[in-house]
């Protein structure tokens, strides 16, 4: 079993996947991952199960060439189905709990902004949370206005005592504030939109140096 500390490095920069309209996914995605990407959560709301899958299994020898973790948003079956190390889990998936007895090997983050439900995260079996949107976000529907900020991603740390990162609307930019709290950064737009992602991983990686 990994120590917190050892999942907390290794959640040190996660990368949330989208379609890409004009390039291979597997090429963003391998290109993260050779600029220092230490997570990719695979994450495609309008894909079919069995698409979702597939986009998996192409992307998964990349992410095992890296030794990076290799995460499911939402989908405990295709998780398990590809071997990977983890499932993301939302309020309104499956429970932690239920999840935790159908897929015990693997690693449970769930998302929160709220402190109480942070701390039944951690009684239920989750592993790490994600805690946002920390600066508002594009990338989720309704949540463009929406800011907690580095504060609360302190409280619900400290209310959960499990390993996090920080989500929604971080960038090369802002990333060190989220960095200082002791929480990794997850990121979708700011890379998977970006010209260069793997230069954007490079930066957010520059500007939150390992102390």
């Amino acid at each position: 079993m990994e120590s917190a500390a050892g999942l907390q490095d290794r959640l040190r920069l996660m990368v949330l996947t989208e379609p890409q309209a004009d390039r291979k996914l597997v090429e963003v995605v391998e290109e993260c991952l050779v600029a220092g990407a230490t997570a990719i959560q695979l994450r495609d709301q309008s894909a079919t199960t069995r698409e979702l899958y597939e986009q998996g299994v192409v992307l998964r020898p990349a992410i095992r060439r890296h030794d990076a973790l290799f995460i499911v948003n939402d989908r405990v079956d295709v998780a398990v189905a590809l071997e990977a190390d983890a499932v993301h889990l939302g309020p309104e998936d499956l429970p932690i709990a239920e999840a935790r007895r159908i897929a015990p090997g693997l690693l449970i983050g769930f998302s929160t902004d709220d402190p109480e439900l942070g701390r039944a995260a951690a009684a239920h079996g989750a592993s790490y949370l994600g805690i946002g949107a920390l600066f508002g976000t594009l990338s989720k529907e309704g949540l463009a206005d929406e800011a907690i900020g580095t504060d609360r991603l302190v409280e619900v740390m400290r209310a959960s005592g499990l390993p996090a990162v920080g989500i929604g609307g971080i960038t090369p930019e802002n990333a060190a504030e989220v960095t200082a709290t002791g929480a990794g950064v997850a990121v979708l737009g700011s890379v998977m939109r970006a010209a260069e992602p793997g230069d954007a991983v490079r930066r957010i990686l520059v500007s939150t140096p390992r102390t």
